[in-house]
């Protein structure tokens, strides 16, 4: 049976010779003020990119044995990178987290499931730490799951000892190493808690409002030098506060003009400074400078390269690689800013 495989492994067949040309790979690219450029670079589903060249033996035991059973992307919703530029995805319909490694060609499914009331049910968004631990947030159970970078199981915070957990909805998620702090969204409490590294709670950030340092329904945050960015979604926009949560500026507005916003859902600043705002609804992203204005957005709904259907996460690595989660296409799709190192200006 082995050697009638490989034979037909290594026979050609009509159908391979009647077999039509691979379709050309997409091309997007956008044209920018002062010679900058936003293109598109590829995207990813599934465990099985990590691994695309599979070898002769490999495909001889497919054939016997059937191919392997990669995981794909079900609902993904938030991303972040690694140090080591490893790409993790918290992915809730698949009630766990991706993680893609490009480089050294591994995959990892990190899950927490029938561990009683410490496991992980609804994985909402991912932060990590200088060490690459990875920080989830669980909307349903109301906690927050760490694991090694290894994916081993470190700890749960948000679970008092009597087992009254003290976050309604947790979301948003970042992760001050330096500073030893923990900055994390509760969506239905309306406020941003700073919390140490153990989870003892230190400060809240926020209150029910439509007002200066108010939220409705925030939902991600992130980290940016001296700066807290928070999704204020149903207030429709991003503010912006210091890292002791005073408050500095927002950007977005409500309404159907250039600038509004309907559904923000992530926030991530390029290396000029410049603010990425994923709004769910439109299935763009748009990109204001700290002033407010908007410079221009990228997107429309659709399937293929740069079009997106409710998409969520979004994160820029230092590289200035633009990472989009395209929710419902069941993606993520990486983008290429290259600017000029230094503030863009408004009218694009």
């Amino acid at each position: 049976m082995v050697l009638a495989s490989v034979a037909l492994l290594l026979t050609p067949t009509l159908a391979s010779a009647k077999s039509k040309p691979s379709a050309a790979p997409e091309l997007w690219e956008m044209s920018l003020d002062g010679g900058r450029t936003l293109s598109w670079e590829h995207s990813f589903n599934s465990e099985s990119e990590v691994k695309p060249n599979r070898g002769f033996w490999n495909k001889v035991v497919d054939v016997i044995a059937g191919a392997p059973d990669y995981r794909s992307m079900v609902r993904p919703y938030s991303i972040a990178t690694d140090s080591r530029g490893r790409i993790i995805v918290t992915d809730p319909g698949a009630e766990g987290v991706h993680v893609f490694d490009f480089t050294q060609h591994k995959y990892k499914f990190i899950q927490r499931q029938g561990k009683g009331r410490d496991s992980m049910l609804t994985p909402q968004c991912v932060a990590v730490d200088a060490q690459d631990n990875v920080y989830v947030t669980d909307s349903d159970s109301g906690e927050i799951f760490v694991f090694e970078a290894s994916g081993k199981y470190l700890q749960t915070i948000g679970r008092l000892k009597g087992g009254e957990g003290y976050f309604k909805r947790p979301t948003g998620i970042a992760v001050d190493s330096a500073a030893q702090r923990i900055y994390v969204t509760d969506t239905l409490r309306n406020q941003v808690f700073i919390l140490d590294m153990q989870g003892r709670v230190l400060q809240t950030i926020g209150k029910t409002g439509n007002g200066e340092g108010e939220f409705n329904l925030p939902t991600e945050l992130r980290l940016d030098g001296p700066n807290l960015m928070v999704v204020d979604a149903m207030n429709f926009r991003v503010q912006v506060f210091d890292r002791s949560g005073t408050f500095q500026y927002a950007v977005g507005k409500i309404g159907d003009s250039t600038g509004a916003m309907f559904r923000p859902k992530a926030v991530s600043v390029d290396s000029e400074g410049d603010l990425y705002v994923v709004d769910a609804l439109w299935g763009v992203v748009q990109v204001f400078n700290r002033q407010g204005q908007l410079l221009y957005y990228f997107g429309s709904k659709g399937t293929h390269a740069g079009e997106f259907q409710l998409p969520a996460g979004l994160f820029i690595d230092h590289d200035d690689r633009v990472f989009v989660v395209d929710s419902f296409n069941r993606r993520v799709q990486v983008f290429h800013y290259n600017g000029l190192k230094k503030p863009a200006r408004e009218g694009m």
